[in-house]
């Protein structure tokens, strides 16, 4: 069996999607038997990695065992309504996830590297400033710095979720409210995204930022990256202060006559 280092990926859902792709399996069929196989093959060689990422390949590695076990069960969980449970529904919705923030944030993140590329020396300079402290050194992102962004927002929310939970069971969010409020909050001024969502409820979290996503490839709002590399700054946009001035930016400019 080919033998996998793990430092070629950024996690265990890294690693399980290659498996996908290498074998062109159907993310919602996936033969979790030779797939958690394979998986714990891998993670033979932990001795590679740091104690962190071992630690969330051996969760994983548990799950995929579990999984494994439960559909060689004779008979299969039910839900309430009498239907069968696939086992593997939590695994392929958690998959299903990463690959959406991921390639997200890897538009995203070409875009930043499209404006900082345009953006005048200085200006970035200053907007870098606000985020980190001058004596830190400010570093070029990449595509998997929003995702780590993102999952320390979604993790400090699961933490929280118990001291924050009043009357209200469920929240949804709107992405066009999102935008709204997002726009709004940093009419004055910007702030770091992990300021943004702080006690907030995973729901708000992943709606915001798709938000800033969205925002982000309009060119209605600027990002900038500093030291920390789970957050970055959100700044406004000269010209942009409510979702009322997006219909100017979606609009294609005018072609001037030749003289």
């Amino acid at each position: 069996m080919h033998r996998v280092q793990l430092d070629q990926f950024e996690g265990p859902l890294d690693l399980l999607l290659f498996f996908i792709r290498r074998d062109e399996i159907d993310v919602h069929d996936i033969p979790i038997a030779r797939i958690a196989d394979e998986f714990l093959e891998a993670v033979r060689v932990l001795e590679h990695v740091d104690l962190d990422a071992a630690a969330d390949f051996i969760y994983t590695a548990a799950l995929l065992i579990q999984i494994k076990a439960r559909m060689l069960m004779p008979r299969p969980e039910l839900d309430d309504e009498g239907e069968p449970i696939d086992p593997r529904r939590e695994l392929v919705e958690r998959l299903i996830e990463y690959v959406r923030y991921k390639e997200a944030a890897g538009v995203l993140a070409g875009r930043f590297e499209a404006r900082q590329r345009l953006r005048p020396r200085g200006q970035a300079a200053d907007e870098r400033e606000a985020l980190a402290p001058a004596t830190e050194v400010t570093y070029r992102a990449t595509v998997f710095d929003l995702v780590k962004a993102l999952g320390k927002a979604i993790e400090r929310a699961a933490t929280e979720a118990e001291e924050i939970r009043h009357a209200i069971e469920r929240e949804s969010f709107a992405l066009d409210v999102q935008r709204a409020w997002l726009l709004g909050r940093i009419r004055g001024g910007g702030a770091s995204f992990q300021a943004l969502v702080a006690r907030r409820s995973k729901a708000f979290v992943i709606v915001t930022f798709l938000a800033v996503l969205d925002l982000a490839q309009r060119q209605a709002i600027s990002l900038v990256f500093g030291l920390d590399p789970q957050d970055f700054a959100v700044e406004p946009v000269p010209g942009v202060d409510s979702v009322d001035d997006l219909a100017l930016l979606d609009e294609d400019p005018p072609i001037s006559a030749a003289a």
